[in-house]
């Protein structure tokens, strides 16, 4: 008998045909209303594996899947798993990781170029007919981002694809912070580890790519704001909650900073109302890090491989809890 899979976000054709070789498979469109569905709860009960990116899994989730040996994320973040919860009942925790380290970081640069040039208020001002005269007045000026200091917070794989483009295409000066040196991204990209004091007072751009955790919710706040330099800006393309929000409007607005490029907030999607978004030197998208064609279709492909692997063989690649899983069995 086939294992059963459900799969609730919507992914290309090929990722359902290549499930349908060897599991049975049910589609769900995702919503809010999802864990309401007569439907989908009944599925779930009788569910081997899960594959999306947004659905809380938690305990009172895990009750309704008592025959669930793995859920698979279409992300490289997993802050919407309860990984000891998922541990603790011998279910296999997977994410996406690598295939979208270029995409993301390429998002990062656009960010960072829209912000520093100040794109979006220039396209505004042209489109609205306030370019009256050929030469500019020095209040249109931006930034340049070529020679100046990166600081990263969090240095792994999208950090690292990140250094690769700010050393070899804008001979920039890249300080890091990490729970652990990159010997690597030291060696190819001359990347220096401090601490993240030295990197908020010498950075010109600090872009933070930490996962979301409790260690990390908020972990920029007013006192690093204003350790930051009164020239500097601010980067997030991980998730909205590791910025304290409140503490960079205020920052923002009391010239703490010059700007920020977000891709991410702490509410999604984010407010109307949110100050943010009136504010000209803050550049925001909706959350579009990986959202290329390829790129999502990579991803979709790995999770899928990633449930076929855990349900075949026990063992998928991208496991999250490994060592966990290991001491529960």
């Amino acid at each position: 008998m086939k294992q059963k899979v459900i799969v609730y976000n919507k992914v290309d054709p090929t990722v359902i045909e290549y499930l349908e070789k060897t599991c049975e498979v049910q589609y769900f469109e995702y919503n809010d209303q999802l864990l309401n569905n007569p439907l989908f709860l009944k599925a779930l009960s009788e569910a081997h594996a899960i594959l999306g990116s947004r659905l809380k899994v938690d305990s009172s989730f895990l009750d309704l899947a008592p025959k669930l040996k793995i859920v698979s994320n279409i992300s490289v973040g997993y802050d919407n798993f309860d990984i000891v919860e998922i541990t603790n009942r011998g279910i296999m925790a997977t994410n996406t990781p690598t295939v979208l380290n270029d995409t993301v970081a390429d998002t990062i640069f656009a960010l960072m170029l829209a912000t520093a040039r100040r794109v979006p208020e220039m396209v505004q001002n042209v489109r609205n007919g306030k370019w009256i005269k050929s030469n500019i007045d020095e209040e249109w000026f931006g930034v340049d981002i070529h020679h100046k200091t990166l600081g990263i917070i969090g240095l792994g794989g999208i950090g690292s694809a990140l250094a690769k483009r700010a050393h070899f295409g804008f001979d920039m000066n890249i300080l890091y912070h990490n729970r652990s040196r990159n010997e690597e991204a030291e060696r190819l990209y001359n990347a220096s580890y401090c601490s993240m004091e030295e990197l908020l007072q010498n950075s010109d751009f600090v872009c933070v790519m930490v996962p979301l955790s409790k260690h990390t919710e908020k972990l920029i706040g007013r006192r690093e704001f204003s350790l930051m330099k009164n020239s500097g800006i601010l980067i997030n393309a991980s998730r909205g909650k590791v910025i304290d929000e409140e503490a960079l409007i205020e920052a923002i607005q009391q010239n703490e900073i010059l700007g920020a490029g977000l891709d991410v907030f702490s509410q999604e999607p984010v407010a109307t109302d949110n100050p943010l978004l009136s504010m000209d030197n803050v550049v925001a998208l909706p959350h579009i890090g990986s959202a290329t064609k390829e790129t999502r279709l990579k991803m979709q492909l790995l999770a899928a491989e990633n449930v076929v692997e855990g349900l075949m063989r026990g063992t998928p690649k991208n496991l999250i809890n490994h060592e966990l899983i290991l001491n529960n069995r």
